[in-house]
């Protein structure tokens, strides 16, 4: 596939470790145990995105005049995290858990801190009224300051080279550190907070994005968070930018891939912006 574009950019969403299947011989030791720690949330096939990803970068990197990476931070306790749960009985709650309002009006799960039910119910109220997810608990992940919330090591290094030989810094952004909201996004959290900024519209990202005639997308995972961040660069990014469409964003397939359980949502993802206007592109087909 050969393509000329004037100004590209390359979106890179959450390309972080605990995203990603890694072999054990790119699992962390825990200094203090010895023990390994491995990826808390991998995403199959994530690891040859990534590797995929990082061929891509060096390859096109000469082409390429803006880099912005998205990183998953969260907390350990969060709203999407098990310790923030519990059953009606006290128990424990598994992670790939869905809750909804209706289980805990049912005292099915309860948050472990009773005081926070009034906001819990509110969350949930919101979150299921715009019809995009279910609160869904997952396994401790990205937690600020792991392994498991950096950089593949590919992508870092392929990045970083890329950085000193244009001389221009990765913009990274972070998103998902407001315990009280999903931010599958980088563009908006699912429910924004209004005590926070930080979960509201990022114009400054959007308008970022905007000022490039080409935008690619890749990332983990297709059926979450580049998701969610391309259907909001969608809907959003005209306001910032009135003359920007669809056909102006490439999505690198080779280079993302679902939760799995979640494969159907992919799908629909990917068939759902292939209609829309956005192109579809293998990156070692993709010339710059």
């Amino acid at each position: 596939m050969s393509r000329s574009f004037d100004s590209i950019q390359l979106l890179i969403v959450d390309p972080q470790n605990d995203f990603c299947d890694l072999p054990p011989d790119w699992h962390a030791v825990n200094p203090a145990t010895r023990a390994p720690i491995a990826p808390s949330l991998p995403v199959s096939g994530a690891h040859s995105d990534m590797q995929r990803l990082a061929q891509f970068i060096r390859r096109q990197g000469p082409h390429i005049e803006r880099i912005t990476v998205t990183l998953d931070s969260h907390q350990r306790i969060d709203i999407a995290h098990p310790g923030f749960w519990q059953g009606g009985d006290g128990s424990d709650v598994a992670p790939f858990t869905p809750i909804t309002a209706a289980q805990v009006l049912a005292a099915e799960f309860l948050p472990r801190d009773p005081g926070t039910l009034p906001r819990v119910l509110d969350y949930l109220h919101a979150l299921e009224s715009q019809g995009r997810y279910t609160l869904m608990v997952w396994p401790v992940h990205c937690e600020i300051g792991s392994w498991g919330h950096g950089i593949h090591a590919d992508v870092l290094a392929a990045c970083d080279d890329w950085q000193l030989r244009e001389q221009r810094a990765v913009r990274n952004v972070f998103k998902g550190m407001n315990p009280w909201t999903e931010n599958y996004s980088a563009i908006q959290a699912e429910v924004p907070d209004p005590q926070d900024s930080d979960t509201m519209l990022n114009t400054r990202l959007l308008q970022t994005l905007a000022s490039s005639d080409r935008l690619l997308i890749a990332g983990e995972a297709s059926s979450h968070c580049v998701r969610a961040t391309t259907e909001h660069i969608l809907r959003f990014l005209p306001e910032i930018a009135p003359d920007w469409t669809p056909a102006r964003i490439t999505l690198l397939t080779d280079c993302m891939s679902p939760v799995s359980g979640f494969e159907r949502e992919h799908a629909a993802f990917v068939q759902s912006m292939h209609t829309q206007g956005v192109q579809l592109a293998q990156s070692s087909e993709l010339s710059l």
